[in-house]
This record gives C-alpha cells, structure tokens and sequence, in this order.
C-alpha cells in the first residue's frame, strides 16, 4: 500500500509534459497523479508512456500515482506494464472503473489501486469492486459521471445525484476497510471561494481530499480539508480532559467516550498536532 500521510490534493499532470513533473511535484500538492488518460491525445499515448518511463528511471526518489487508461482500451494494458517496471509508481489509477476484472488485473502489477468511478455501471458495481484485494481508496470523476447519467453541470439536481454517489462511496469504503475517498475536480480553476466551499463540504462527508487541475487550487482545497479553530480547541480540550484516565466523561456537556476521544485526535492529526500512532 502506498505511504501518503496526506491525500487532501491530488493534482493531476499531463503525462505529455513531463516538463511538469518536477513543478507539481515542488508546488505543494500531497499527491501528483501523472495522466495518462484524458489530458493525453491518442495520437500521443505512446510517446507519453516513453517520457514517463524516461523521468522515472532518471528519478529513482519520485513517487507518483498514474492515472491509465480505461480496461476496455487498446491502452490499457501497455499502461499497466509500464507502471509494473517502475518503482516511481505508488498507486495506480484506473479511469472509468466498473468491473472487479478490470481491479483485479490492475491489482496484479503489485500495486496499490485507486478505482476512479466515473460511471453508472461504476457505482452499482461499488459493493464488489470494493472488496477486491489491493484496492487502497476509490476516487469520484463527477464530470465523466455527470455525462454518463445525462445531467446538467452545476444544477441543484445534478448535486443532488452526485451526493447519492458521494454517499456510495463513503459507505463502501467503510464497509471494506479501504481508505477514505477522494472528491472530484472542481473545473473552475480560478474561483477559490468554490474549490475551498465544495472541498469543506467534501471533509465534513468524511472524504479524505479532492483532485484538483492546477495548482493555484491548491491553498483553497487546503483550507477546506485543515480543522477550524473550534475543533482544534475542542479535540484539544477532549485530549487532555481524557489524560484524567476515566473511561467515560463530559467535555461541554456532552458524553466523551473512546470513539470521541479518536475523532478528537483525527482532528489533531489533520493538524499535525499530535502523533496519531
């Protein structure tokens, strides 16, 4: 499984520039995902597995996730054996992930796997797909997702839809054990009050970042993934009222007890304040 301490962004970069790597690698993001994908024309996927392969094997310390593509293109599997040679390669992410087949054989390059659900087929199979070995943490591709259902982008009943999936996949990925999920992009690269709104939004549900297209994005989605003021002082509060050693207790009125007291320290550790281990 892979080490990140932090997957609040997850900025993606196009594996034709790899003139780009070493920027996104520098400019902050918790996790650069090179793109193999959409950000790539097919006319150069060929050339893109070569410049990635290049920068990886001229950088033996980077560690990237890599967006292939799609199982049911000619892509695929060249995509995956490249990422199988290269240790450089953390995780791998499968676009338009909707079949445990697809999970299994990105499972057996031995590395871990970051489903992107980006369809209906995608979200009905979520129960099985969740539970194929080596799946770390599944990741929502709402723009595909809306296309594929047919909904207006940025409508109220678009939300409405997306939210079901959010839904979906917060509680599959319990269920299984695998990590939190990521979010979505937010295709607005410029407003910065809408990335952090939609990235607050995307914590409070209990995902564990958001993908994101451009780094000034980046501070925003920061924001919206770091604890307010009031939960920093309340965890803090909880933690030391629980160095008392009772198993139960009140902090503002209101029952403390161990999973309390865990939620208080996840809130300190999205802080870097305590040591979590």
């Amino acid at each position: 499984m892979t080490s990140f301490q932090l997957t609040r962004s997850v900025l993606f970069v196009p594996a034709s520039r790899p003139d780009r790597f070493p920027k996104a690698l520098a400019c902050g993001a918790d996790v650069v995902v090179v793109d193999l994908e959409d950000a790539v024309a097919l006319s150069e996927k060929e050339k893109a597995r070569e410049l990635l392969r290049q920068y990886l094997e001229s950088h033996s310390g980077a560690k990237l996730i890599v967006r292939v593509n799609a199982a049911d293109t000619k892509e695929f599997a060249q995509d995956l054996e490249l990422c199988r040679q290269q240790a450089g390669v953390a995780a791998i992410m499968l676009a338009k992930a909707q079949s445990v087949e697809a999970l299994q054989v990105v499972a057996g390059t031995g590395k871990a796997v970051w489903p992107l659900v980006e369809t209906a087929l995608g979200v009905d199979q979520l129960p099985r797909m969740s539970g194929v070995k080596g799946v770390e943490r599944f990741c929502l591709g709402g723009l595909d997702m809306g296309e594929d259902l047919g909904m207006k982008p940025d409508t109220a009943g678009a939300k409405i839809v997306l939210d079901r999936v959010r839904s979906d996949l917060i509680l599959y990925s319990a269920l299984a054990g695998c990590e939190a999920p990521i979010e979505t992009v937010y295709p607005s690269i410029e407003d910065d009050v809408g990335v952090e709104r939609i990235a607050r939004q995307a914590c409070e549900m209990g995902f564990a970042g958001m993908l994101c297209i451009h780094p000034r994005q980046l501070p925003s989605i920061h924001r919206g993934f770091s604890p307010a003021p009031d939960e920093l002082d309340w965890a803090r509060r909880v933690l030391a009222a629980a160095e008392g050693g009772d198993g139960v207790f009140t902090v503002d009125g209101k029952m403390v007890d161990a999973p309390v007291i865990h939620r208080a320290r996840l809130i300190l550790s999205q802080a870097d304040e305590v040591d979590v281990a």
